[in-house]
Protein backbone atom coordinates (compact mmCIF):
# COMPACT_ATOMS: atom_id res chain seq x y z
CA UNK A 1 0.00 0.00 0.00
CA UNK A 2 1.42 3.39 -0.98
CA UNK A 3 -0.94 5.59 1.01
CA UNK A 4 0.23 6.88 4.39
CA UNK A 5 -2.32 7.29 7.17
CA UNK A 6 -2.24 9.14 10.48
CA UNK A 7 -4.44 6.88 12.61
CA UNK A 8 -4.06 3.41 11.08
CA UNK A 9 -1.36 1.14 9.68
CA UNK A 10 -1.88 -1.06 6.62
CA UNK A 11 0.01 -3.96 5.07
CA UNK A 12 -0.38 -6.85 2.65
CA UNK A 13 0.83 -10.35 3.50
CA UNK A 14 1.31 -13.07 0.90
CA UNK A 15 -0.59 -16.34 1.17
CA UNK A 16 2.08 -19.02 0.66
CA UNK A 17 5.02 -18.90 -1.72
CA UNK A 18 4.59 -18.00 -5.39
CA UNK A 19 4.53 -21.02 -7.66
CA UNK A 20 6.34 -19.30 -10.51
CA UNK A 21 3.52 -20.13 -12.95
CA UNK A 22 2.60 -17.27 -15.24
CA UNK A 23 -1.13 -17.87 -14.80
CA UNK A 24 -0.95 -18.15 -11.01
CA UNK A 25 -2.44 -14.96 -9.48
CA UNK A 26 -0.83 -13.13 -6.59
CA UNK A 27 -2.79 -13.91 -3.42
CA UNK A 28 -2.58 -11.72 -0.30
CA UNK A 29 -4.48 -10.77 2.79
CA UNK A 30 -4.82 -7.14 3.79
CA UNK A 31 -4.13 -6.08 7.38
CA UNK A 32 -5.48 -2.87 8.90
CA UNK A 33 -4.21 -1.86 12.35
CA UNK A 34 -6.04 0.84 14.33
CA UNK A 35 -3.25 3.06 15.66
CA UNK A 36 -4.12 5.77 18.17
CA UNK A 37 -2.20 4.24 21.08
CA UNK A 38 -2.34 7.25 23.42
CA UNK A 39 -6.17 7.09 23.52
CA UNK A 40 -6.63 3.31 23.31
CA UNK A 41 -7.62 3.56 19.62
CA UNK A 42 -10.64 5.75 20.34
CA UNK A 43 -12.66 6.07 17.14
CA UNK A 44 -12.76 9.66 15.97
CA UNK A 45 -14.08 10.78 12.59
CA UNK A 46 -10.61 11.07 11.06
CA UNK A 47 -9.70 7.49 12.00
CA UNK A 48 -12.98 6.15 10.64
CA UNK A 49 -12.49 7.96 7.32
CA UNK A 50 -9.00 6.47 7.02
CA UNK A 51 -10.23 3.02 8.01
CA UNK A 52 -13.02 2.96 5.44
CA UNK A 53 -10.68 4.27 2.74
CA UNK A 54 -8.20 1.47 3.48
CA UNK A 55 -10.93 -1.18 3.51
CA UNK A 56 -12.29 0.06 0.19
CA UNK A 57 -8.79 0.06 -1.31
CA UNK A 58 -8.28 -3.55 -0.25
CA UNK A 59 -11.74 -4.41 -1.57
CA UNK A 60 -10.73 -3.09 -5.02
CA UNK A 61 -7.34 -4.84 -4.98
CA UNK A 62 -7.74 -8.16 -6.81
CA UNK A 63 -4.64 -9.59 -5.12
CA UNK A 64 -6.25 -9.18 -1.67
CA UNK A 65 -8.82 -11.85 -0.88
CA UNK A 66 -9.50 -11.33 2.84
CA UNK A 67 -8.92 -8.56 5.37
CA UNK A 68 -7.81 -8.62 9.01
CA UNK A 69 -8.80 -5.68 11.22
CA UNK A 70 -6.99 -5.33 14.53
CA UNK A 71 -5.81 -2.88 17.19
CA UNK A 72 -3.23 -3.40 19.90
CA UNK A 73 -2.89 -6.05 22.58
CA UNK A 74 -4.21 -3.51 25.08
CA UNK A 75 -7.17 -2.24 23.07
CA UNK A 76 -8.94 -3.05 19.84
CA UNK A 77 -10.84 0.21 20.36
CA UNK A 78 -11.96 1.48 23.74
CA UNK A 79 -14.91 3.34 22.21
CA UNK A 80 -15.80 6.48 20.35
CA UNK A 81 -13.80 9.64 20.94
CA UNK A 82 -15.98 11.30 23.60
CA UNK A 83 -14.13 14.63 23.38
CA UNK A 84 -15.21 14.86 19.76
CA UNK A 85 -18.90 14.47 20.66
CA UNK A 86 -19.34 16.01 24.10
CA UNK A 87 -20.46 19.47 22.91
CA UNK A 88 -22.67 18.31 20.04
CA UNK A 89 -26.37 19.15 19.85
CA UNK A 90 -29.13 17.08 18.28
CA UNK A 91 -29.07 19.26 15.17
CA UNK A 92 -25.28 19.46 14.82
CA UNK A 93 -24.69 15.73 15.20
CA UNK A 94 -27.50 14.91 12.77
CA UNK A 95 -26.14 17.33 10.17
CA UNK A 96 -22.65 15.82 10.44
CA UNK A 97 -24.16 12.37 9.76
CA UNK A 98 -21.15 10.75 11.44
CA UNK A 99 -22.45 7.22 10.81
CA UNK A 100 -22.50 7.60 7.02
CA UNK A 101 -18.83 6.61 7.07
CA UNK A 102 -19.65 3.51 9.12
CA UNK A 103 -22.36 2.53 6.64
CA UNK A 104 -19.73 2.17 3.92
CA UNK A 105 -18.20 -0.77 5.80
CA UNK A 106 -21.34 -2.78 5.05
CA UNK A 107 -20.51 -2.52 1.35
CA UNK A 108 -17.11 -4.24 1.65
CA UNK A 109 -17.48 -7.45 -0.34
CA UNK A 110 -14.43 -9.32 0.97
CA UNK A 111 -14.54 -11.03 4.36
CA UNK A 112 -13.26 -8.99 7.31
CA UNK A 113 -11.81 -10.89 10.27
CA UNK A 114 -11.49 -8.95 13.51
CA UNK A 115 -8.52 -9.77 15.74
CA UNK A 116 -9.52 -8.35 19.12
CA UNK A 117 -7.53 -7.94 22.31
CA UNK A 118 -8.10 -5.78 25.36
CA UNK A 119 -10.93 -3.27 25.25
CA UNK A 120 -13.63 -3.52 22.57
CA UNK A 121 -16.18 -1.22 24.11
CA UNK A 122 -18.87 1.08 22.77
CA UNK A 123 -17.97 1.99 19.20
CA UNK A 124 -15.13 -0.53 19.34
CA UNK A 125 -17.61 -3.33 20.03
CA UNK A 126 -19.90 -2.02 17.29
CA UNK A 127 -17.04 -1.89 14.78
CA UNK A 128 -16.05 -5.44 15.73
CA UNK A 129 -19.63 -6.66 15.21
CA UNK A 130 -19.57 -5.24 11.66
CA UNK A 131 -16.84 -7.76 10.83
CA UNK A 132 -17.59 -11.25 9.55
CA UNK A 133 -15.47 -13.39 11.88
CA UNK A 134 -14.03 -12.50 15.31
CA UNK A 135 -10.92 -13.97 16.93
CA UNK A 136 -10.39 -12.72 20.48
CA UNK A 137 -7.49 -12.83 22.89
CA UNK A 138 -8.01 -14.08 26.43
CA UNK A 139 -7.76 -10.48 27.68
CA UNK A 140 -10.53 -9.11 25.46
CA UNK A 141 -13.48 -7.28 27.02
CA UNK A 142 -16.66 -6.51 25.09
CA UNK A 143 -19.54 -4.22 25.91
CA UNK A 144 -21.79 -1.26 25.22
CA UNK A 145 -21.24 1.10 28.18
CA UNK A 146 -22.92 4.12 26.54
CA UNK A 147 -25.68 4.07 29.18
CA UNK A 148 -23.07 5.27 31.69
CA UNK A 149 -22.65 8.45 29.59
CA UNK A 150 -26.37 9.14 29.37
CA UNK A 151 -26.70 7.93 25.78
CA UNK A 152 -27.22 4.64 23.92
CA UNK A 153 -25.24 2.82 21.21
CA UNK A 154 -25.53 4.66 17.91
CA UNK A 155 -23.53 2.58 15.43
CA UNK A 156 -25.67 -0.54 15.51
CA UNK A 157 -25.00 -1.93 18.99
CA UNK A 158 -28.65 -2.30 20.01
CA UNK A 159 -29.43 -4.15 16.78
CA UNK A 160 -26.39 -6.36 16.16
CA UNK A 161 -25.92 -7.40 19.78
CA UNK A 162 -29.60 -8.34 20.05
CA UNK A 163 -29.42 -10.46 16.88
CA UNK A 164 -26.43 -12.35 18.26
CA UNK A 165 -27.27 -12.65 21.96
CA UNK A 166 -31.07 -12.41 21.99
CA UNK A 167 -33.36 -9.87 23.64
CA UNK A 168 -32.76 -10.61 27.31
CA UNK A 169 -28.98 -10.77 27.39
CA UNK A 170 -28.71 -7.76 25.08
CA UNK A 171 -31.07 -5.81 27.35
CA UNK A 172 -28.94 -6.70 30.37
CA UNK A 173 -25.66 -5.64 28.78
CA UNK A 174 -26.93 -2.46 27.13
CA UNK A 175 -28.99 -1.24 30.11
CA UNK A 176 -26.28 -1.96 32.71
CA UNK A 177 -23.22 -1.26 30.58
CA UNK A 178 -21.56 -4.37 32.03
CA UNK A 179 -18.71 -5.80 29.93
CA UNK A 180 -18.28 -9.41 28.85
CA UNK A 181 -15.06 -11.36 29.22
CA UNK A 182 -13.64 -13.21 26.24
CA UNK A 183 -14.84 -16.55 27.61
CA UNK A 184 -18.35 -15.22 28.22
CA UNK A 185 -18.43 -13.81 24.69
CA UNK A 186 -17.34 -17.17 23.29
CA UNK A 187 -20.02 -19.05 25.23
CA UNK A 188 -22.68 -16.62 24.00
CA UNK A 189 -21.59 -16.82 20.37
CA UNK A 190 -20.30 -13.25 20.08
CA UNK A 191 -16.83 -14.40 19.00
CA UNK A 192 -15.62 -17.40 16.99
CA UNK A 193 -12.53 -18.31 18.96
CA UNK A 194 -10.43 -17.27 21.96
CA UNK A 195 -6.65 -17.55 21.80
CA UNK A 196 -3.74 -16.54 24.06
CA UNK A 197 -2.79 -12.88 23.71
CA UNK A 198 0.45 -13.77 21.96
CA UNK A 199 -1.41 -15.83 19.33
CA UNK A 200 -4.77 -14.18 18.60
CA UNK A 201 -3.49 -12.03 15.71
CA UNK A 202 -1.70 -14.96 14.07
CA UNK A 203 -4.86 -17.05 14.46
CA UNK A 204 -6.85 -14.35 12.67
CA UNK A 205 -4.28 -14.09 9.90
CA UNK A 206 -4.23 -17.87 9.52
CA UNK A 207 -8.00 -17.92 9.08
CA UNK A 208 -7.82 -15.04 6.60
CA UNK A 209 -5.18 -16.92 4.59
CA UNK A 210 -7.27 -20.09 4.65
CA UNK A 211 -10.25 -18.17 3.24
CA UNK A 212 -8.01 -16.34 0.75
CA UNK A 213 -7.06 -19.68 -0.81
CA UNK A 214 -10.70 -20.34 -1.74
CA UNK A 215 -12.48 -19.11 -4.86
CA UNK A 216 -12.80 -15.33 -4.36
CA UNK A 217 -16.03 -15.12 -6.32
CA UNK A 218 -17.57 -17.94 -4.27
CA UNK A 219 -16.40 -16.30 -1.02
CA UNK A 220 -17.93 -12.99 -2.09
CA UNK A 221 -21.30 -14.53 -2.94
CA UNK A 222 -21.30 -16.68 0.20
CA UNK A 223 -20.73 -13.61 2.40
CA UNK A 224 -23.45 -11.77 0.51
CA UNK A 225 -25.91 -14.64 1.02
CA UNK A 226 -25.18 -14.99 4.75
CA UNK A 227 -25.68 -11.26 5.33
CA UNK A 228 -28.92 -11.40 3.36
CA UNK A 229 -30.35 -13.72 6.02
CA UNK A 230 -30.52 -10.76 8.40
CA UNK A 231 -32.51 -8.56 6.04
CA UNK A 232 -35.81 -10.36 5.62
CA UNK A 233 -37.89 -13.54 5.91
CA UNK A 234 -36.37 -17.00 5.44
CA UNK A 235 -37.96 -17.65 2.04
CA UNK A 236 -36.50 -14.46 0.60
CA UNK A 237 -33.07 -15.44 1.90
CA UNK A 238 -33.35 -18.93 0.42
CA UNK A 239 -34.19 -17.51 -2.99
CA UNK A 240 -31.24 -15.13 -2.80
CA UNK A 241 -28.88 -17.97 -1.83
CA UNK A 242 -30.15 -20.12 -4.70
CA UNK A 243 -29.59 -17.31 -7.21
CA UNK A 244 -25.97 -16.90 -6.06
CA UNK A 245 -25.45 -20.68 -6.19
CA UNK A 246 -26.65 -20.82 -9.80
CA UNK A 247 -24.49 -17.82 -10.77
CA UNK A 248 -21.31 -19.59 -9.68
CA UNK A 249 -21.77 -22.22 -12.38
CA UNK A 250 -20.74 -19.57 -14.90
CA UNK A 251 -17.36 -19.13 -13.20
CA UNK A 252 -14.04 -20.72 -14.11
CA UNK A 253 -13.44 -21.30 -10.40
CA UNK A 254 -16.45 -23.62 -10.21
CA UNK A 255 -15.13 -25.69 -13.12
CA UNK A 256 -11.63 -25.77 -11.61
CA UNK A 257 -12.86 -26.63 -8.10
CA UNK A 258 -14.99 -29.57 -9.18
CA UNK A 259 -12.41 -30.83 -11.68
CA UNK A 260 -9.69 -30.70 -9.00
CA UNK A 261 -11.93 -32.61 -6.60
CA UNK A 262 -12.48 -35.39 -9.13
CA UNK A 263 -8.78 -35.45 -9.99
CA UNK A 264 -7.86 -35.57 -6.28
CA UNK A 265 -5.64 -32.48 -6.40
CA UNK A 266 -5.65 -29.01 -4.84
CA UNK A 267 -7.62 -26.45 -6.82
CA UNK A 268 -6.06 -23.25 -8.11
CA UNK A 269 -8.62 -20.46 -7.99
CA UNK A 270 -8.18 -17.32 -10.09
CA UNK A 271 -11.34 -15.43 -9.25
CA UNK A 272 -12.76 -15.72 -12.76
Amino acid sequence: MTMTYKNILTAKEAVGAKSGKADQPEINIGVVNLHRPTVLNALNHELMEELVTALEDFDRDDSVRAIVLTGSDRAFAAGADIKEMSDETTVSIMLKDRFATWDRIKNIKKPIIAAVSGFALGGGCELMMMCDIIIASETAQFGQPEINLGVIPGAGGTQRMTRVLGKYKAMELILTGRPLTAREALEMGLVNKVAPVELYLEEAKAMAKEIAAKSPIAVKLAKEAVLKSFDGPLQEGLQFERKNFYMLFSSEDQKEGMKAFMEKRKATFTGK
